[in-house]
């Protein structure tokens, strides 16, 4: 039985180097790992606790929590806005974060990933998302890093899941978050 990954990007544009890293994630898992990419981000609608119960609740967001309470941790891909988490990734967090103390992420292992087009790789927006999901209940893999800094230029002819420095450091990510993720659903 293989440890089931949800794996969420940050950024919606159809050309986003970090959904391609999600990609790799996907080509590169480890044995025993599978890695979902959740498709839908786009369409769940800013949190408001006035919507969030039975009556009012939208399918998209019920839909994002199913996916989320069914596997056995979350990978997180982060670009950064503006030296932050982009707002479609801190709106999943927070959606994910309720009902307070029982939410998909609470207990979950989750780990913070992305690139950026800065020297620094989105660090800043990646540990302000290792900081909201360990707000929201999760157990966030700190030692699980990786950023990838100058991905307009890193990127423009390779695919992430061609570059062995890339995959390499995926694969380490994705080899910590697994063990952790199958102590947790053992």
């Amino acid at each position: 039985m293989s440890v089931r990954i949800l794996a969420l990007v940050g950024s919606l544009r159809a050309g986003s180097h970090n959904r391609q890293l999600a990609e790799a994630a996907v080509k590169h898992a480890p044995e025993g790992v599978a890695i979902e990419l959740y498709e839908g981000l786009a369409d769940v609608p800013f949190y408001n606790e006035d919507l969030d119960n039975e009556a009012a609740l939208p399918a998209t967001a019920a839909a994002l929590r199913e996916a989320a309470g069914q596997v056995d941790g979350l990978l997180l891909f982060s670009p950064e806005y503006n030296g932050t988490i982009p707002a479609v990734l801190k709106n999943a967090i927070d959606w994910l974060s309720r009902p307070y103390g029982a939410g998909a992420l609470t207990g979950k292992p989750v780990a913070v990933v992305g690139t950026a087009f800065g020297q620094f790789g989105g660090v800043w927006a990646q540990d302000e998302t290792r900081k909201a999901l360990g707000i929201a209940g999760a157990t966030v893999l700190e030692d699980a890093k990786l950023s990838i800094p100058g991905s307009v230029v890193r990127f423009a002819e390779t695919h992430p899941a061609d570059d062995a420095e890339v995959v390499t450091g995926l694969t380490d990510v994705l080899n910590q978050l697994g063990a952790q993720a199958g102590t947790v659903a053992a």
